[in-house]
């Protein structure tokens, strides 16, 4: 059985010192606000911050006095890097002792016994599926994960874990301008074992690039906002969720105003026809 999460998950990359700096709490009222809002998951990995922001966030939720079992908390890990720890070079270690010291590291951070979703950040050349898998068994069994997934892994990558061990989820990009996922099997894959997408960076590109790309889909947001009476930010998560693999957007805002209009996505049916003018803007050419 696979672990619940809100439909859409927050992400806490910018959280920390890699772009907000939240203090203590400023990240406590975050966490509430997202919670009132029905955002109960939240997407942590051990890098974020240079190994920093798991343990202000820990802070943060041990002030907040909120019940662990009312919130889930995804972390990854496997990425070492050369800030915050004595590496020399920037490289992926999923050796079965390096998994658990990892997540072991994390609960303590964040102030908790136990991960719902553990996810390898991203896939080493080096990785062996047995070591993994003993990792993943003896987390498992501990209780120190509930769950298990991927992040950022090919089909033919996921296929090597999964032929030994249960793989529940894989973080990729997916959006409007990064819809890739869609075109090379990697969705399809996904629907095929029951794997549930994550998307990271959901909006892509539209607000931070001035392309010709962004500014045809701009365009077309202005005409649809008007007809759904929704914003532009919610109508490209809405993209999202209309497709069949049942995507879940980790959205890393930390505007209040944009958090409580999130979950608005997820009761949004957007037209068909939309959908694909949406695409054909982002492509610059009509479907095949």
């Amino acid at each position: 059985m696979k672990t619940n999460l809100s439909p859409i998950v927050a992400g806490t990359m910018n959280w920390g010192i890699w772009d907000k700096n939240l203090n203590t709490s400023e990240m406590e009222h975050l966490l509430h606000i997202c919670i009132e809002n029905k955002i109960t998951s939240f997407d942590h990995a051990d890098i974020y911050g240079d190994y920093t922001t798991e343990a202000d966030f820990g802070k943060a939720f041990h002030q907040s006095s909120i019940d662990r079992k009312k919130i889930q908390l995804i972390s990854k890990c496997g990425i070492q890097h050369t800030k915050g720890r004595p590496n020399t070079i920037k490289h992926y270690n999923y050796s079965k002792e390096y998994i658990v010291w990892s997540v072991e590291n994390s609960l303590k951070n964040l102030q908790t016994d136990y991960l719902d979703v553990l996810l390898l950040h991203r896939p080493s050349p080096l990785m062996e599926s047995d070591e993994i898998a003993a990792a993943v068994d003896q987390l498992k069994s501990q209780g120190k994960i509930v769950d298990f997934g991927l992040s950022n892994f090919t089909s033919s990558q996921t296929e090597v874990i999964r032929q030994k061990t249960e793989v529940n989820f894989n973080q990729i990009q997916f959006s409007a301008t990064h819809h890739e996922a869609m075109l090379d099997g990697s969705l399809d894959y996904m629907q095929v074992h029951s794997i549930i997408p994550m998307s990271w960076n959901p909006l892509g590109t539209v607000f931070r690039e001035d392309i010709e790309q962004t500014r045809r889909l701009k365009k077309l947001l202005v005409q649809l906002v008007e007809k759904y009476h929704y914003g532009a930010d919610t109508l490209l998560l809405a993209w999202i969720l209309k497709h069949p693999s049942k995507v879940i957007p980790v959205a890393g805002t930390v505007n209040i105003a944009r958090i409580q209009a999130l979950m608005k996505a997820t009761t949004l049916t957007m037209e068909l026809e939309d959908w694909f003018a949406i695409w054909t803007e982002s492509m610059g050419n009509k479907v095949p």
